[in-house]
Formats: C-alpha cells, structure tokens, sequence
C-alpha cells in the first residue's frame, strides 16, 4: 500500500513547486543514469521515457504525491517496472494511490489498475482516508478500480495482469495483523493472476542477514532473500533488483519509523516474472 499503513500516518502538508523545463530534463537524465544508480535489467532510455516523464510531470497530482517524489523516485521505478500504455496493474494495498495514480496516467484508457486494499488493514484510520481518495480519484478515471477483500482474495482479479506491485507491504503479510497469511498461497494466487510473461514487484525495506522471522514486525522490515526464495518457491523466475532506493548508511536495526532512518531506509526492489508469455 505504498507504505500508508506505517510510513505515512502524518499527512504531509508542504506544497512544493510543480516541475517545469529543468525537471524534465533531470528526468531524462536519470533515466539515462539508471544502470549507474544500480538498477538491474533496466529499460534502456528509449523505453517508455515521454509516457512515464508525462504521468510524473502531471500538473493535476496532488502536492501530498509530489512532496514525495524526491525520496520515491518515480521515474526510475515505474521505469524499471516496465509500465506500458494498455495494460492491466495491480496495485496491493495501494495506500492513498500514490502509485496507483501514476500507473493509470501510463496505461491510459485502454489499460486498468486495480487498487487493492486488504480488509485487515480498513480498521485504521488513514486507510480509511487514503481508501476515500483512491475512491475519489476512480470516481473520475474509468481506468482505476477500487477492490476490498481479504488479504488473499486481495490478490485475485476478474482479468490477467501485466504487473502484480507491492509497495513496502510484502512484510505485512507475516504478520499476526493480517493473519498473518499463508504465504505460499499468497505467492501462488499472484502467480495465478497475472499472465505468462507478467511481472511480479516487490519494494520493500531491507533487514539484515540471519534477522529472526519477528523483524517483519519489531522493524518492519524483511529480507530481500526471505522475499526471493519465497516467490520462487511458487514458480517465478528472478529477474533482477534495481538499488535505486538502496541506503548503505541504513544499519538495519532500527525501525523505519525511528527518526535515524524514517523516510532514509535501505530499500530494495526485485522483479520477478511467469514464465512465458510475451514479455
């Protein structure tokens, strides 16, 4: 859910200035930049950048969206996720659509995001906020739908996916909180909704090697090799990691939210994909 749940349970208020020329051309340049910032199996600079540089730059974002774009990132990662105008995202525990709202400006009309809100997490409050903006915000784009259900039915849709995300919410699902779930069934269920060749992405805050299995909750945090072996236990095949996000001053044993490391953690981002398919 982008992080709602945990991450952003203060509203952020500051207004920032709306990019103009100068932005643009750091966009190009970043995206240029990608594979020396650490992102593996990136799209080359030709692969989407007018269509991912215009969901960005859209002056109609709200503020609270682009207040966090510095520490988001959201060129390279919707670059390296590979989004494309047409298809079809899910969106897992989408927050207040931060990411959801930048998906349905790539894939247009012809395309669909569905943002998914587990119903363990509805009983708190800025889910409840975040859940009336996603609403909001569908209400006038055809291309966006708001789905509630379990944690697991949460991952199920009425049509194949393009690409399954998980924005800083992998490590939830561990949890007593959400179940926790059966992690197993969870991973085959996304296997199941998306089709041969889709992608399946996974952000998440890093936790140190050997961590007991309570760091999804003491720290909220996981382990990049906890989230791999469990994903390719139901079928994908790994397809890389972009260090986009990647903090090595981050020491990893503190929780996210502490003030030595909130909105600076260790974050890693790995791709996984069905086999076969178009891709």
């Amino acid at each position: 859910m982008d992080g709602l749940y945990f991450d952003d349970r203060s509203e952020i208020k500051t207004r920032v200035p709306r990019r103009g020329f100068k932005a643009r051309i750091v966009c190009r340049i970043v995206l240029l930049s990608m594979v020396s910032l650490g992102a593996s199996h990136a799209p080359g600079a030709d692969a989407l950048p007018k269509d991912v540089e215009a969901a960005v730059q859209d002056s109609t974002r709200p503020a609270t969206d682009t207040a966090r774009d510095a520490d988001r990132k959201p060129v390279e990662t919707l670059a390296f996720l590979g989004v494309r105008p047409g298809e079809k995202i899910a969106d897992y525990a989408a927050g207040a659509g931060y990411f959801t709202r930048l998906f349905a400006a790539v894939v247009g009309s012809n395309g669909h995001v569905y943002a998914s809100v587990p119903s363990p997490l509805f009983k708190y409050p800025n889910i409840v906020k975040g859940t009336s903006e996603i609403d909001a915000y569908a209400a006038s784009h055809a291309n966006v739908t708001v789905t509630f259900a379990s944690a697991l039915d949460a991952a199920k849709y009425p049509e194949k996916l393009d690409i399954f995300w998980i924005s800083q919410n992998y490590h939830d699902l561990h949890d007593k909180f959400m179940g926790p779930v059966d992690m197993a069934d969870f991973n085959r269920a996304v296997y199941s909704a998306l089709r041969p060749g889709g992608a399946y992405v996974v952000l998440d805050h890093a936790a140190n090697e050997g961590s007991p299995a309570d760091v999804t909750d003491t720290l909220h945090r996981i382990e990049a090799a906890t989230v791999r072996r469990e994903v390719e236990a139901a079928g994908f095949r790994y397809e890389g990691e972009s260090g986009i996000l990647r903090n090595p001053a981050d020491p990893h044993t503190a929780g996210v939210f502490d003030p030595s490391v909130r909105g600076r953690t260790d974050q890693f981002i790995l791709k996984f994909r069905r086999p076969g398919g178009a891709q």
